[in-house]
C-alpha cells in the first residue's frame, strides 16, 4: 500500500510539473512575440515610440529623453540589423533589483553590419493590466 501511494505521489508531482513547464512555455511564447515586435521598432530608430511600448516599471525608471540618448549612443553605432536569432527564454518571477513578477528573459545572438556578432538580452514582464512588455533592454 506504501508503494502505491508513494508511485501514485510520484506521478503527481511529474504530472504537476509538466503542466506547470507548459504554462511557462506559453508565457515564454507570448514575451518572445511582444519582444520581436519591441526590437524591430528598435530596429527602425523609432526609439521613443519603443519607450512608449515598454512597461510602467521601465518609465518609472528611465525617461524617453534618456532612453533615446541611451539607444543613439549604445545601439546605432551598430547600423542596420543583419540577422536575430533567439538563443533562449526563461520564464521567472524574480530578478535582482526587480520586484517580483512574471518575466521572461530572453537573449538573441543578432549581426548587425557593423558589429557581426552581439547578444541581446529583451526582459518583458507581464505589466499590471496583463498585457506582456519590454521591461530591460540590454546590447553587448
Amino acid at each position: 500500500m506504501f508503494r502505491r501511494m508513494t508511485c501514485l505521489f510520484a506521478v503527481t508531482l511529474i504530472f504537476a510539473a509538466v503542466v506547470c513547464r507548459a504554462a511557462d512555455t506559453e508565457k515564454e511564447k507570448a514575451a518572445v512575440v511582444i519582444a520581436q515586435k519591441w526590437l524591430t521598432i528598435v530596429d527602425e530608430e523609432k526609439y521613443a515610440e519603443s519607450w512608449k511600448e515598454t512597461a510602467a516599471y521601465f518609465k518609472n525608471a528611465v525617461t524617453m529623453e534618456q532612453w533615446e540618448q541611451s539607444l543613439q549612443a549604445h545601439r546605432k553605432p551598430y547600423g542596420k540589423l543583419i540577422s536575430r536569432q533567439e538563443k533562449s527564454a526563461s520564464y521567472t518571477t524574480t530578478l535582482p533589483g526587480a520586484p517580483d513578477g512574471q518575466y521572461v528573459v530572453m537573449e538573441f545572438e543578432s549581426s548587425f553590419e557593423n558589429k557581426k556578432y552581439s547578444v541581446e538580452t529583451v526582459t518583458p514582464m507581464m505589466d499590471k493590466d496583463g498585457v506582456w512588455r519590454v521591461s530591460g533592454y540590454f546590447i553587448k
